[in-house]
């Protein structure tokens, strides 16, 4: 083989190699890359749609005039989109947009002991950024996956920013996603300008309240700095694929569901775990077999190379019990009993089931969202979601009647943290000499 995967048979030695790829963004590469992206954050606040351009052509090569895509050539795009691709990109929407409406979350309202009427309310954000990756791929799915949870969410004004290439064109299927979902504010820069562009406005570029979707290293460490000034959906690093395999799976499956993470990046981690000698022997031949002529393959080797691993367990337990240490983006159950597994998997971004559930359907069409929780982030959140792009609000009034039952306590609790006027301001209501009614 031209290159070889990492295998191990060692329980502990695998959880200190899951350790080491879950932790392949951090460094020292990120403390400079840090010092870069608060220079252009700070430049981009201080001097607007200029600083943009001038990032945009060191980074990108060429100068953004206009930074603004016209509507016109985002409906063009559409126009000018195969047929077959267009039913594919409306069969995604639809099917995304199905899933996606069972999510809205309800409001709660409630009659208390005392009379008092309690709430929570939610209501969607005026504006979103959706920022959509460029680089070694496009991906019309990504405008798809995050736009259309905040259009059902009920955003008034979405806002789209894309890097372009170096002739200045954004790639058209993109744009004829971004006509598909309704966008018309399309911006095209990309890297941590443009998320300063969405978090503090410039000249042309609105000023949003939730930026989502992924992007590279400084586009993820502008999300984290700017967090607070807007909402974020997460900090999404490189994707990953985990491949729980029994002995009723075939390798060659294994190797193209390896084989599809992988391409995505050489950063792109793809993990095999398995019960069966055999199927951890033969996935690495099968990989390299459908290497030959892969027109990705370069990146194909550096990502299983640097980050890939296959791991063999003594049972389907085992397996679990590691998948759930790493906490996998991507998990796929590749066993005899797919539904049972799942059960006991407490840490997963997204669970593909079986042999007919390869990850890629959950990229582009199956309705649960494809934005998931990386590195190792999926022990403590999920997806994104239609809530990504809503806040709640509580709702609570009390009657006189409510207030004077609960006053006893609250004027206690106030009293124990010191707070003198917490308490006067319940007595003061309750006392006779009061003139509220």
């Amino acid at each position: 083989m031209s290159f070889k995967i990492p295998f191990i048979n060692n329980q502990q030695e695998a959880k200190c190699e899951l350790a080491r790829i879950t932790k392949r963004t951090s460094g020292s590469c990120q403390n400079e890359a840090i010092a870069i992206v608060e220079k252009i954050l700070k430049d981009v606040k201080k001097n607007g749609d200029q600083a943009i351009c001038e990032y945009t052509e060191k980074y990108d090569l060429f100068f953004p005039n206009p930074i603004q895509v016209h509507p016109t050539k985002i409906k063009q795009a559409w126009e000018e989109t195969n047929p077959s691709l267009q039913k594919a990109l409306k069969t995604a929407y639809q099917r995304i947009k199905d899933f996606h409406k069972l999510q809205i979350p309800l409001d709660i309202s409630i009659k208390g002991v005392y009379g008092e009427n309690l709430g929570r309310r939610w209501r969607a954000v005026e504006k979103a950024g959706i920022y959509v990756p460029g680089g070694r791929a496009a991906y019309p799915s990504t405008v798809l996956m995050n736009a259309i949870p905040a259009l059902v969410a009920g955003v008034e004004e979405l806002v789209m920013v894309t890097p372009a290439g170096k002739n200045g064109e954004i790639n058209q299927t993109v744009l004829a996603a971004a006509n598909l979902v309704g966008i018309n504010k399309v911006f095209r820069i990309g890297g941590a300008q443009a998320i300063a562009g969405l978090a503090y406005g410039t000249e042309s570029i609105p000023k949003v309240d939730v930026i989502s979707g992924p992007g590279n290293l400084y586009v993820t460490l502008a999300k984290k700095l700017v967090y607070g000034k807007v909402g974020i959906d997460s900090l999404a690093g490189p994707s990953e694929v985990l491949i729980i395999a029994d002995q009723t799976a075939k390798p060659d499956q294994i190797a193209a569901d390896l084989l599809a993470q992988s391409e995505h990046d050489p950063l792109a981690s793809a993990i095999l775990i398995t019960t069966d000698l055999e199927i951890a022997k033969s996935v690495p031949y099968e990989i390299e077999k459908q290497l030959k002529n892969h027109p990705r393959s370069e990146i194909c080797k550096n990502s299983l190379k640097n980050w890939g691993l296959i791991i063999i367990c003594e049972n389907l337990k085992s397996c679990a019990e590691l998948s759930d240490y790493f906490a996998p983006e991507h998990l796929e159950l590749l066993v005899n009993d797919p539904n049972s597994l799942s059960q006991i998997i407490k840490n997963a971004g997204a669970i593909f089931l079986g042999p007919w559930t390869p990850e890629a359907i959950g990229d582009y069409l199956a309705g649960p969202n494809h934005t998931l929780p990386t590195s190792g982030t999926a022990r403590f959140s999920g997806a994104l979601s239609v809530e990504t792009f809503m806040k709640n609000t509580s709702i609570i009034q009390f009657t006189k009647n409510a207030l004077e039952k609960t006053q006893e306590d609250v004027i206690s609790l106030a009293n124990s943290e010191g707070l003198h006027s917490h308490a006067q301001s319940i007595q003061i209501r309750t006392s006779n000499s009061s003139s509220v009614d």
